[in-house]
């Protein structure tokens, strides 16, 4: 038997898959899903491979190890997450699959939904706002601390400031950091250092933790109390990639509690450098003004006519060197000013703007509106047609035009006079009720055959 030459290219397993992955990577988005772990294993080179199943079904599912990274907790058998990924295929087994580019605990989209309503709220009264926002104390004496004593971000702050500016004295403001009543807790601390103002900044912190360990610090009452404080409010809580409304809402917005302590006081050491390199700048420009002042009394020295007037002229040489050494060790300070004055601004036009975010989301809220008010009233005019047809239709309106339902005995409807059988026992239902007929005869109209 001759075989026909095939219509179109014979296809090998390996790019039958690969054009399968390829289709299905275009054809479904970035999504979030969720399900329950099983069958979860940490590979040795960081990898987690998993299966995400539900009541009716399963698939198999990959994080590798650059986005496992950031996952805040280690899952488990049996625990319920929700993952946003791509759906593949590994082509080298042709196994359909989930690739993984985040992974949160079940129940996180509600928080962050209220995290945002609360944010959009407080944001909509200025608590935001950065010209509300206060300057950290060049040289801050007293720091208070607002987070639990048990807590290592405690540890890391001490050590920190301990290292990096031992002449700041530290005040603990206790308050328990995570678990039911930790806001109000942390905003009574807040309350109690803004009252006794012994201290020139306050740092309000804790190590990092999911979203739910850091949902005190999304709390309303941190939020005012962080915004009616005297002093000015460093917030340090959690890892770089956390954002709470206390960073919102505090005067500045620091990574960690460690990089708080950092932001707070500058370093003793920095500080004695720099009076030293003002020292070494005073006494080289003293030197070189001696050394002018020694070749101009020289010169003087040749010209000397009257030593009284030489001495006025001296004299008025020695305050004019003098007001020159004075301005020379202001202006490395000023210039210092205006460099951390600057590097402040870029960071506050480095900030996040979300508000053209929130004008998208209130002209689509409105839109939906628009169109749930049409389709409501567009439902109300068809009900009300369908309740006039059905009216029209009903069996009493019928009878109320002048009709009657015939019936025998055994409740059988008389359609046609073949069924009638005189002397026979009929019930006639008008309008108005019923009533017992005979029938006497039966004759059959014209026309009505």
């Amino acid at each position: 038997m001759i075989l026909d030459k095939p219509s179109a290219e014979i296809l090998t397993v390996s790019q039958l898959n690969q054009a399968v992955a390829r289709l299905l990577e275009r054809s479904f988005p970035l999504t979030w899903i969720a399900g329950e772990i099983s069958n979860f294993t940490r590979a040795a080179s960081g990898h987690w491979y998993f299966t995400l199943k539900d009541a009716n079904a399963q698939v198999r599912g990959v994080m590798f190890r650059s986005r496992a990274q950031s996952v805040d907790f280690a899952p488990r058998e049996g625990d319920k997450v929700e993952v946003r990924a791509t759906v593949g295929l590994y082509a080298a087994r042709g196994d359909f699959q989930l690739n993984v580019e985040a992974m949160r605990k079940a129940g996180i989209g509600n928080l962050f939904e209220a995290f945002l309503r609360l944010k959009a709220r407080l944001e909509a009264e200025g608590l935001f706002d950065p010209a509300r926002k206060r300057t950290l104390p060049v040289f801050p004496r007293t720091v208070g601390l607002v987070t639990s004593p048990q807590a290592a971000a405690l540890r890391d702050l001490i050590t920190a400031f301990r290292r990096r500016a031992p002449h700041v004295q530290l005040i603990l403001y206790p308050a328990a950091v995570q678990g039911e009543g930790s806001a109000e807790r942390i905003a009574d601390a807040i309350g109690t250092a803004s009252r006794r103002a012994e201290c020139d900044v306050l740092i309000v912190g804790r190590g990092g933790g999911s979203m739910e360990d850091l949902w005190s610090f999304n709390d309303e009452k941190v939020a005012r109390a962080i915004a009616c404080c005297r002093m000015p409010v460093i917030s340090g809580v959690g890892h770089e990639t956390d954002f709470t409304i206390a960073d919102f809402v505090a005067d500045l917005r620091a990574p960690t509690p460690t990089a708080a302590a950092e932001l707070a006081a500058t370093p003793t050491a920095d500080w004695l450098a720099r009076v030293a390199q003002h020292g070494q700048d005073l006494g080289d420009a003293l030197g070189r003004q001696l050394d002018d002042l020694a070749q101009s009394l020289d010169w003087l020295a040749s010209r000397l006519h009257s030593p009284a007037a030489a001495l006025r002229q001296q004299r008025m040489r020695l305050d004019g060197l003098q007001r020159r050494l004075q301005h020379a060790t202001a202006v490395p300070l000023a210039t210092a000013r205006h460099a951390l004055e600057r590097q402040r601004e870029r960071l506050r036009h480095a900030l996040p703007d979300p508000r053209v975010s929130r004008a998208r989301i209130d002209a689509c809220a409105a839109r939906l509106g628009t169109a749930f008010d049409n389709r409501r009233t567009e439902l109300g005019h068809r009900q009300a047609a369908l309740r006039a047809q059905l009216e029209l239709l009903a069996p009493q309106r019928t009878l109320e035009r002048g009709y009657a339902i015939l019936q025998d005995g055994d409740g059988n409807v008389i359609r046609d006079t073949e069924r009638l059988h005189p002397p026979q026992q009929l019930t006639v239902t008008v309008a108005g009720g019923r009533a017992r007929i005979r029938v006497d005869a039966v004759e059959s109209l014209p026309g009505l055959d």
